[in-house]
């Protein structure tokens, strides 16, 4: 791989182009900026042949990833399982369902190490030593292992509500975490001021045109894993917005690549928590901007951005593509946790849960037909977020060692 297929970066609002930089807001008009590729070039080159001879990772799609050189972080990351879900798809009343588990993603079991993964490769090409983030968690934990595995010091910021299993999934690694006492916004707007004065590679922040493109990755295995075909409906959770746009963006992509068997028109379908889903209610009522939310009130504490930065762009995603959106409450969340993992064996976090209690919403209304196929998105380890299955989960029996008072429980 050369940077021959790399342009440069192109302002999403007026077209403006520049040079690659770590800069993620355009100068002429602060809209913001996307790496640009050369199709003609990549598609001279690149084959399903070529990227089937390659390991599976995420980086055997590496001429669509936007790095000048080889990725020096991350190198083992992505190729996860695509689960054909049929006890779920019983359950749920559809014929064909999928569940895309980056549960199991290397090395901090989230799809957050697709991202961090490209982010800090093209740190290293900049020339950076110091990474950071603001973070409702996952990413935390990303920045901070991928940062630890490549000599790199690293930064994290975070709310100071966070699950305490994902402050110490990130303070671990070594990395120097700083609780903010406030929301992520609060949290993402120090971080902008930060970054202005410190010569840092913010992964979301100077990084985050580069940082974006991993989420690519999560869809351009789905349709590979499809036998190069993309499904009928995906529904896919919603924190900043950035992965429901990357996931039309790879498909889109592979179809100009001619790299599908099929391009079907998928509807994307946006899933956000109802204690904060300023995405959701737009698309719902109609509105192209976001009312951006306060005070988010929800268990899903990884998806709860009040403004997110691309929530513009993923209400034209969904609307673009067909589709629409849910927003499940706490207790659906919980108890779409427990039907994947009493169905398929796959324990998801709380983002999974909103993501499969969407989809149970948008069945009952019919937005999903039961003879469609389904993908669902599953994008983090549920053993990172523990605490609202407690309160719910029935008690261990507690026996003495004896056959006899096993005998009385069995017949129970």
């Amino acid at each position: 791989m050369t940077s021959s297929h790399l342009k440069g970066l192109k302002c999403r609002e007026c077209g403006s182009r520049l040079d690659h930089a770590p800069i993620h807001v355009c100068e002429l008009c602060f809209g913001p900026l996307e790496v640009e590729y050369d199709y003609d070039a990549i598609g001279a080159v690149l084959t399903r042949e070529l990227i089937e001879s390659r390991a599976f990772t995420m980086w055997r799609y590496a001429e669509l990833l936007p790095l000048a050189g080889q990725p020096t972080v991350g190198r083992e990351v992505g190729g996860t399982p695509l689960v054909r879900a049929d006890r779920l798809a019983a359950a749920l009343g559809m014929k064909q369902v999928w569940v895309k588990n980056d549960a199991v993603c290397f090395p901090t079991l989230s799809f957050k190490d697709r991202v961090v993964s490209v982010a800090l490769s093209r740190a290293k090409e900049f020339e950076f030593d110091t990474v950071a983030c603001a973070s409702t968690g996952n990413l935390a934990n990303s920045v901070a292992a991928n940062a630890a595995a490549a000599g790199l010091r690293a930064y994290v910021f975070i709310p100071k509500s966070l699950e305490p299993s994902k402050i110490l999934g990130t303070q671990v690694y070594g990395a120097e975490v700083v609780a903010i006492d406030g929301t992520y916004d609060e949290v993402n707007r120090l971080c902008a001021e930060i970054g202005g004065k410190y010569p840092w590679g913010f992964a979301n922040i100077n990084l985050r045109p580069y940082y974006a493109e991993g989420s690519k990755t999560f869809a351009y295995e789905i349709a590979e894993q499809l036998g190069w075909r993309t499904p009928d409906h995906i529904v896919s959770p919603m924190a900043g917005g950035s992965l429901i746009c990357k996931i039309a963006k790879a498909w889109k992509e592979l179809a100009a690549l001619n790299l599908l068997d099929e391009h079907r028109p998928t509807r994307i379908h946006g899933a956000q928590a109802e204690g904060c889903a300023p995405i959701v209610e737009a698309v719902l009522a109609g509105r192209d901007l976001i009312k951006p939310i306060k005070q988010p009130r929800t268990i899903a504490r990884s998806l709860a951005i009040g403004n997110p930065a691309d929530g513009f762009y993923a209400i034209e995603t969904i609307n673009q593509s067909g589709g629409t959106a849910a927003a499940p409450n706490d207790d659906e969340i919980v108890a779409a946790i427990r039907l994947l993992a009493e169905t398929e064996g796959i324990f998801t976090e709380t983002a999974g849960g909103v993501t499969l209690g969407a989809a149970q919403k948008l069945i009952a209304q019919g937005a999903i037909k039961p003879d469609e196929s389904l993908v669902l998105c599953m994008t983090g380890q549920g053993l990172k977020t523990t605490d609202p299955l407690v309160p719910v989960l029935p008690k261990p029996h507690v026996i003495g060692p004896k056959l006899s008072e096993f005998d009385a429980l069995a017949k129970e």
